[in-house]
């Protein structure tokens, strides 16, 4: 089970793309092109210079001279059809190459010179194992505040399924993480990464069998995940979402509405701004509630309006009982305020609300929702039945069953600070722990000299 959310090709975070970074060995590639420009020089400016060395005939003065200047270089040995192969070069001497003309002491090959050590960027790296995906980032610093993308890996592992019931993660669930989590290990160990930071959620922090699950990927995948507390989860999420935040905003509500629970951060930005955007949290809280718990105890196949009423209630009950809800009344009405949301739920209301064909991260991360366009798409999802929503490929059979429960924990989150606009974030987690450790490693401090 494939997630559509890559991670790659964030427009504000960065750019997908292969690493800067030259592997190590030999230059193959450079070398082949450089030989075949001197064959086809070569046959240019002396055409049937190769079939008289063949035949015996004594190459003139002018051609002896360009013999001389040719002495050392490293050329390709070819194949019976002339073709050069994909393999490494083969060091042989000039004469050789000339159709074996007699030469008396060949120079050794000369050696390209090795590509210059500051010119390598850091590797970063971010793993979220949540209740519903295992997410995998890797990443290079680009401009200030930005980074590219490298190499992303993203999986839907329900890792949390009967958590809800049981209390405890499944069998069936933590062979599906491990595997996704094996992959993640080999695509980190195929790097040389500088920093990584690799973390676990809700599911693990409120299994009774998390911590002995976390010991199983340590043994199998070779991964030490840290299990990260709510208030840590909130500042990543705020972390990584900061691009999305304009100059002129007064107020943000930022929620992460994930499998297992649903992070909300109140973000006052009406004084002076500091670069982090974590900086300006003035309220947080975590409801342990999320797509998958919702889902479980509701029901997720066959929601009817009164069952969505009645998870709405639900959340809105917990709600209402965050103390520091209040704390943006004063930029409620402003136009300058608006919610910002950073999950499944509202990329897929994204992709649903475009009418996309395939999921697009391009266009749904920074993609602006007034407040009309949300309650429609949350209105037509609730008049579908449960094939409607696998047909739509913004949902699949995947997200089939727990799109209704996040649209609902939506619901109520608006339904206490009501904005005119929503902005969707295809981002998160891993974007903000990607950003707080380029930080710390003052690797954008150092940009003018790297460059």
């Amino acid at each position: 089970m494939e997630d559509h959310d890559t991670g790659a090709g964030a427009s504000a975070v960065g750019m997908s793309g292969p690493s800067p970074k030259e592997p190590a060995g030999p230059p193959v590639g450079r070398f082949s092109r450089h030989a075949g420009a001197h064959a086809r020089h070569a046959d240019q400016r002396h055409p049937g210079q190769g079939k008289a060395d063949h035949q015996g005939e004594q190459p003139k003065g002018k051609t002896r001279k360009r013999r001389k200047r040719k002495r050392g270089r490293k050329v390709f040995a070819r194949d019976e059809n002339g073709a050069m192969p994909p393999s490494a070069p083969v060091a042989i001497s000039a004469s050789q190459a000339q159709g074996g003309a007699a030469r008396s002491e060949p120079s050794p090959p000369i050696q390209a010179p090795p590509r210059p050590p500051h010119q390598e960027l850091p590797v970063f790296a971010a793993l979220d194992l949540g209740t519903n995906n295992c997410r995998l980032l890797v990443a290079v610093p680009a401009r200030h505040g930005q980074f590219r993308v490298i190499d992303a890996f993203s999986r839907i592992v329900r890792l949390g399924e009967g958590l809800t019931a049981s209390g405890r993660l499944g069998q069936a669930a933590m062979d599906r993480a491990v595997e996704a989590l094996k992959i993640c290990g080999e695509k980190l160990r195929n790097r040389k990464i500088r920093k990584a930071r690799l973390i676990a959620t809700e599911a693990c922090r409120s299994a009774a069998n998390g911590v002995e699950f976390l010991e199983r990927v340590e043994r199998e995948a070779g991964l030490k995940l840290e299990i990260i507390d709510r208030q840590t989860e909130a500042r990543l999420a705020v972390s990584g979402c900061g691009s999305l935040v304009e100059r002129d905003t007064q107020g943000v509500v930022l929620f992460d509405i994930g499998g297992g629970s649903s992070e909300i951060a109140l973000i006052d930005l009406t004084g002076r701004r500091s670069p982090r955007l974590a900086n300006h949290i003035v309220s947080w809280t975590s409801l342990p509630v999320g797509v998958v718990s919702l889902a479980e105890r509701f029901g997720g196949r066959t929601v009817t309006r009164e069952t969505f009423a009645a998870m709405v209630d639900d959340v809105a009950a917990r709600l209402k009982v965050f103390d520091g809800r209040d704390r943006l009344a004063h930029v409620l009405a402003s136009p300058n305020f608006h919610l910002l949301g950073t999950s499944g739920t509202v990329t897929t209301l994204a992709g649903v609300h475009l009418d996309l064909e395939r999921y697009d991260r391009r266009r749904v991360d920074g993609l602006w929702m007034d407040r009309d366009s949300v309650d429609r798409m949350i209105e037509r999802l609730i008049g579908w039945d449960f094939q409607q929503r696998c047909a739509n490929p913004c949902i699949g059979a995947d997200r089939a069953d727990l799109v209704l429960a996040g649209c609902a924990i939506l619901e109520a989150i608006r339904g206490v600070w009501p904005s005119e606009r929503l902005r969707v974030a295809d981002r998160g987690l891993r974007e903000g722990i990607l950003s707080e450790l380029m930080a710390d490693d003052g690797v954008w401090r150092n940009e003018g000299a790297r460059r």
